[in-house]
């Protein structure tokens, strides 16, 4: 039932969050935004509210998958830790089984959300590419005729075709290297700070945290998660946003390098405030949904 609870709990989550995102996502991205208002300003003047929501359809596709994958591969690892060092998948597990079972999650992970990752970010800076694009072939070609290009990108769907097709396999694990690094020890944070939290709010006499307990618990490991994760998200995303246009990066640490030594080391933490603003909210609703989850089918089963 850990998957099952799993993806219920993946959905709700990133009904709650994708907004915040593509504001992440566009501000990690694009050296023009000041800051979050900057940002969200800016998206609602250009593309009104539907720009917030660019390449939803694929995550709300796939997140179920993903997130039932993470929670079931957390608590299935965590039991067979526990059946090898103690004799007994139910006996309570050490802050480092927590640790290990919660890196293998979100290195787990990778294989399945890098391609949706790529065609994600894509989508979402999309209209920043488009207005990169020269409209010209050179210094002395005429003044175009033609009207602005339509995106280049439809959908996910065809924005996972087409990448197939211009860049190959690679192409869609572009940035996967990052996204490995960002994933394991983030996963790791958000499982170990979770069962910890839940630890300090259970109520005496009682085995687990009540319905605010869970919700506190989880809107904070979610914000200890990103804040760790947030330096290889950034360049995660740069990666990826770098199939539009000209490619600048040669791989990860050619990123890393020519990032900081552009815009300075804060560049690292580029979209921190707003992955926390989102991280909390988005965390509530995924754990809060994963419990009621797993304790409505252990009522209805036992």
């Amino acid at each position: 039932m850990d998957f099952v609870a799993g993806a219920i709990g993946g959905v709700c989550g990133v009904a709650v969050g994708y907004p915040l995102d593509t504001v992440k996502v566009r501000i990690q991205t694009e050296p023009k935004y000041t800051g979050i208002w900057h940002c969200i300003r800016d998206i609602y003047r250009q593309e009104r509210v539907r720009g917030f929501y660019r390449g939803l359809s694929l995550p709300v596709c796939t997140v179920s998958l993903v997130s039932s994958v993470s929670f079931g591969t957390y608590r299935h690892c965590l039991a067979h830790i526990c059946r090898f060092r103690y004799g007994s998948s139910e006996a309570k597990p050490a802050k480092a089984d927590v640790t290990l079972s919660g890196c293998a999650s979100g290195l787990v992970r990778v294989f399945l959300t890098s391609p949706t990752e790529v065609a994600k970010v894509r989508l979402q800076t999309q209209a920043q590419a488009q207005q990169r694009r020269p409209s010209a072939s050179g210094p002395s070609a005429a003044p175009p005729v033609c009207l602005v290009p339509g995106p280049k990108y439809r959908g996910p769907l065809h924005c996972l075709i087409t990448v197939a097709r211009e860049e190959g396999l690679r192409g869609l694990y572009k940035g996967s290297s990052a996204l490995l690094l960002r994933e394991g020890h983030s996963f790791a944070t958000y499982f170990l700070s979770y069962a910890i939290l839940c630890e300090w709010l259970t109520p005496p006499g009682h085995s687990q945290p009540d319905v605010l307990g869970v919700l506190v618990a989880g809107g904070c490991a979610g914000v200890l998660a990103w804040a760790v994760a947030t330096p290889m998200d950034v360049i995660k995303s740069r990666l990826q946003a770098d199939g539009q246009g000209q490619q600048r990066y040669r791989g990860l640490l050619h990123c890393v390098v020519t990032s900081v030594r552009e815009e300075g080391l804060r560049v690292l933490f580029r979209g921190l405030a707003v992955n926390c603003c989102r991280a909390f909210p988005v965390n509530m609703a995924v754990f809060v949904t994963y419990e009621a989850v797993l304790r409505l089918t252990k009522g209805l089963f036992a």
